[in-house]
């Protein structure tokens, strides 16, 4: 038989009830803990993009009283305008080149300073210290690097070739262009130096010594072997660095301000000139979202070619 349950062991309807009330109390000091910050990201973050998605319907153009509604003509006209498809080409180019050789010669650093090197310790954070760097920084000194008069660039390849050279680097288009990626290169290269160098650290090193024995050289390994290893790495730090360079302002506000002309404007400083220079809010804010239905189209296709290679 079993032995009857004292009635002082069962838990009484009045217990369940104050834990409930309990739990509910603390649930709702919860919530009052992170209303503040709730209505903070409501207010700097949701409210902005409401606010100017509502604009981008409107003529909203701060030297004209009148703001009156006009629908898709705004987005009508960006998709119609050569300024704006230039602007997106030279941040595509930047983007794309820049990415590019940052990838490569990161991960030709990785490659190096993953081995047992002599003074890795003293290499690796003189690497980082252009990253670290303000951007702004950055291109003031690289300015002063690509002065015609002054600028050590210039004495250099004087050095090298013998002739006086002095290229206006920054008043030509295709020269101002080769400046504006060296400059990215040189700072964020180190970024994807060390992502690479972390997803290095993570490949077995027994995978080489079974390469090694079946005879497989370096570039097949590299091909077969690290390459494959760290793919997903090298998906995020390509689709990270990519969005922050298709960012571009900074180095375009201080070297050349999208000249000559505008033939080295970002699509950035573009839409900066369009609301604060020339006022035309309505319009830059349907600018805004057009380029913001671009890349989210492209990291879409982005993510689907990857899943599919990951799944292959």
């Amino acid at each position: 038989m079993t032995a009857p349950v004292s009635r002082r062991a069962l838990p009484s309807r009045r217990g369940w009830q104050t834990a409930g009330s309990v739990s509910g109390r603390t649930r709702w000091t919860g919530w009052l803990l992170v209303l503040p910050t709730l209505v903070a990201i409501l207010f700097l973050g949701i409210y902005p993009l409401l606010f100017s998605l509502t604009i981008s319907f409107r003529r909203w153009d701060l030297q004209v009283p009148e703001q009156s509604f006009v629908g898709l003509a705004n987005y009508g006209q960006a998709l119609m305008d050569d300024r704006l498809w230039a602007a997106l080409g030279n941040t595509l180019l930047i983007m794309v080149v820049g990415v590019g050789l940052e990838f490569v010669l990161g991960l030709g650093l990785a490659l190096v300073l993953i081995d047992e090197l002599r003074g890795k310790r003293f290499i690796i954070p003189l690497l980082m210290l252009p990253v670290l760097m303000v951007p702004v920084v950055v291109a003031l000194t690289w300015r002063l690097l690509w002065d015609q008069q002054y600028g050590p660039i210039n004495a250099i390849l004087s050095a090298i070739t013998g002739q006086n050279v002095a290229i206006s680097w920054l008043a030509q288009k295709n020269s101002a262009m080769v400046a504006i990626i060296v400059t990215e290169v040189w700072q964020w290269t180190p970024f994807m130096f060390l992502v690479l160098l972390a997803g290095l650290s993570g490949v077995s090193a027994e995978l080489y010594d079974a390469a090694s024995l079946d005879g497989a050289s370096w570039w097949h390994s590299l091909r077969d072997i690290t390459l494959p290893a760290i793919a997903p790495v090298i998906a995020v730090a390509v689709l990270f660095r990519a969005f922050d360079a298709f960012k571009i302002f900074d180095v375009i506000f201080l070297f050349t301000q999208g000249g000559p002309g505008t033939s080295t404007e970002s699509i950035s400083w573009y839409i900066y000139q369009l609301g604060l220079r020339f006022f035309r809010m309505g319009y830059a804010a349907a600018v805004s979202y057009l380029v913001v239905i671009f890349l989210t189209i492209v990291v879409a296709i982005y993510a689907t070619l990857w899943l599919r290679e990951e799944r292959a």
